[in-house]
């Protein structure tokens, strides 16, 4: 029993340093890939550390494709969709935790049977009604279906149901209407699940290649994942500046994973104390 307990934790420790090292190292690749030169890049040597570094290629790549563009279209959409989905989905959480009419609770539980359908699925209504919408090469094909989520309204329903009922009857005593209490009471106490959910929406639809393939079809349309994407050709594929672009992509996530971590932990934390 004792060998038993003094190994144990060491087996799970070095289980997860060998996935973590499993997890990171295609990033170190990746890396190490977009500081190389063409003829490198399949060498039969494995190189981690390039040699010599070849900085030019986070240059080149501005000159080989409107990336400026690609980041711009990318960055516009993402934060469109990130900021309507906090609001539409804490609004109609708090409709669902909060006010009491007639059927809430069976609307609340078809709205979360939607969860189980594939976007797959209904893509092809979706194309029908974007192109009677005349959407079709445009931005709001992928912003508007985007800012409903049964998923974060489901989030943020749980944390809101936890908030003392005092509160807001307090509130009310003092004059406060429905909007003023969600807006100056319920929104600041969900801070942590609003920036969970912030941040998995902002991943999605940053990195989302699905949707801008299906309704976009001009270059100045394109956003990043499509735009890296196109650099494959058909005969001959710049891996060099495919994996530049790679990096550049993977950083603005990087960024805002490191500066709200800490809110993103409590909230998957609070989460999952919900839960059990």
């Amino acid at each position: 029993m004792k060998y038993r307990t003094s190994w144990y934790p060491l087996s799970i420790y070095l289980l997860l340093c060998a996935g973590a090292v499993t997890m990171v190292i295609p990033f170190l690749w990746m890396v190490s890939t977009s500081l190389k030169t063409d003829s490198n890049v399949f060498s039969t040597t494995i190189e981690l550390i390039p040699d010599p570094f070849v900085w030019k290629n986070y240059v080149r790549i501005w000159e080989y494709a409107p990336f400026g563009k690609y980041f711009f279209n990318t960055l516009k959409v993402t934060l469109l969709v990130t900021a309507g989905k906090l609001l539409i989905s804490s609004t109609a959480a708090y409709s669902f935790s909060r006010l009491r009419f007639p059927g809430r609770d069976p609307l609340f539980m078809v709205f979360l049977a939607t969860m189980m359908i594939p976007y797959h699925v209904t893509v092809i209504p979706l194309f029908v009604i974007m192109r009677e919408f005349n959407w079709i090469n445009t931005h709001w094909a992928i912003i508007v279906p985007n800012l409903f989520s049964a998923f974060g309204v489901f989030l943020l329903r749980q944390f809101m149901l936890v908030i003392p009922r005092e509160i807001e009857e307090a509130a009310r005593i003092d004059g406060s209407g429905y909007i003023r209490t969600y807006w100056r009471i319920v929104l600041p106490l969900t801070v942590p699940a609003m920036t969970a959910l912030g941040i998995f929406s902002f991943m999605g639809t940053w990195n989302d290649f699905f949707g801008p393939l299906i309704f976009l079809n001009s270059q100045h349309m394109y956003t990043l994942q499509i735009g890296l994407a196109s650099l494959v050709g058909m005969y001959q594929t710049d891996w060099t500046l495919m994996m530049t672009g790679a990096v550049l992509t993977l950083l603005p996530i990087l960024i805002i994973f490191f500066l709200a971590q800490k809110q993103f932990i409590e909230g998957i934390t609070l989460q999952g104390s919900l839960k059990g």
